[in-house]
């Protein structure tokens, strides 16, 4: 286990300041200004202050440990041992939408070489005030209305399979691959929630093939994991993340159980 001077409490509370900051531009006449980034995808108000929240209070946790948020740097990750990974706010678009899925993901890194790993992450959706926990040697937490509660994958999935799809993103291949499954109930939903539902039994499967970058689903990785699941890339290895480089991640995904690693391994064309 990781030795921090911090405790995993204080990284959910900090999340759950994120969210604060978040809904209080949700809830005003502010959540519809919008701006585009450099590669088009869309910036608001609330991106800006939860990064704000979040860097300020991991600068006063944590302030040796370099932070590397969608919104921004702080400190050289590529001559440190471990990095903050952070998205302040995970589903812009759903956001937009005004649909309540979207999330704010912390997640703590470790280098493995020139790839990373994660070791401890927290997702928190502020629409519900509901955030999901864990890393190496913790168990994985779900705290809802008040109260918290140990979480694990479903480990004896059955047909119907119950698979996760975007919200926003649905592509030819999710429709093939959803195909090919057979027999499923398809559950739609946004952000990093479509991890964590699997996490907690909610689900069996998250297949992703569209488009997404490391601080996207670092954090709900290590929840999944600490659950009993796995996040695989395309070869059926636990994915690993590029924090310096190349930050986009390829396909994954996101299960309860390995008895559909030979169908992910066929299944991806």
């Amino acid at each position: 286990m990781v030795m921090m001077d911090y405790q995993d409490l204080d990284i959910v509370d900090l999340a759950t300041e994120a969210g604060i900051a978040i809904m209080g531009i949700y809830d005003s006449d502010t959540s519809t200004q919008v701006q585009s980034k450099e590669d088009d995808s869309p910036l608001t108000l609330a991106d800006i202050a939860a990064h704000e929240t979040i860097v300020d209070g991991l600068r006063n946790l944590d302030p040796n440990t370099p932070i590397v948020s969608e919104e921004g740097r702080v400190g050289d990750a590529s001559s440190s041992e471990f990095a903050w990974l952070v998205d302040p706010l995970d589903g812009t678009k759903e956001f937009i939408k005004r649909n309540g899925m979207f999330t704010v993901n912390i997640a703590l890194m470790r280098r493995n070489g020139k790839r990373w790993n994660p070791v401890f992450g927290v997702v928190h959706a502020p629409v519900t005030q509901s955030t999901w926990y864990g890393g190496e040697e913790r168990s994985a937490i779900k705290i809802s209305e008040g109260h918290s509660r140990e979480i694990s994958v479903n480990n004896h999935p059955e047909e119907p399979v119950r698979l996760v799809a975007s919200g926003s993103h649905r592509s030819e291949r999710d429709e093939a691959f959803a195909s090919s499954i057979g027999e499923h109930d398809l559950i739609r939903m946004g952000s990093s929630l479509k991890a964590c539902i699997v996490a907690e039994s909610a689900a069996d499967l998250y297949p992703r093939f569209g488009p997404t970058s490391c601080w996207d689903i670092a954090a709900a990785h290590a929840v999944v994991e600490s659950a009993g699941g796995k996040v695989l890339g395309p070869d059926c290895e636990t994915l690993d993340y590029d924090l310096m480089a190349d930050v986009l991640n390829p396909f994954f995904l996101v299960t309860c159980s390995t008895k559909w690693n030979d169908f992910w391994l066929e299944n991806q064309d």
